[in-house]
């Protein structure tokens, strides 16, 4: 190898290790774009939420839970239970389409939510409900 080649490998090396992205250092900055509500069945709910400025899936699903928390706390009832999620992104656009069921008591399953607790989160954060 030359020692033209040589020194421009190694300004190519130099460049390179120059050129990687600063890590994220912008804020969590959300708009929160609104919540539809859909009584599907006696305790069945489905919730529409769309935000923007998400970070990613999850920030949608918990303004889900916020709303449907605040929904269930609405009815009267202490408890909901999450079915599902289906969370898409289109231009910044964050949507989400959620199913919960509502209930006075624990219901059994694992995604399950107290609504004074998830509520009292939501307000906190700064997340906007029902």
């Amino acid at each position: 190898m030359s020692l033209r080649i040589s020194i421009s490998l190694a300004a190519l090396a130099a460049l390179s290790a120059c050129a990687e992205p600063a890590p994220e250092t912008a804020p969590f900055a959300p708009r929160y774009e609104g919540v539809e509500t859909r009584l599907l069945d006696g305790d069945l709910v489905n919730f529409f939420v769309a935000m923007r400025g998400a970070r990613g899936s999850e920030d949608v699903e918990n303004y889900a839970d916020c709303a449907a928390a605040q929904y269930a706390l609405i009815r009267g009832y202490g408890f909901a239970r999450h079915l599902r999620t289906n969370v898409s992104e289109e231009g910044g656009l964050w949507r989400g389409d959620a199913v919960y069921t509502i209930s006075a008591a624990l219901p059994r399953g694992l995604k399950t939510i107290d609504a004074e607790v998830v509520a009292s989160a939501c307000a906190e954060n700064g997340i906007p409900m029902v």
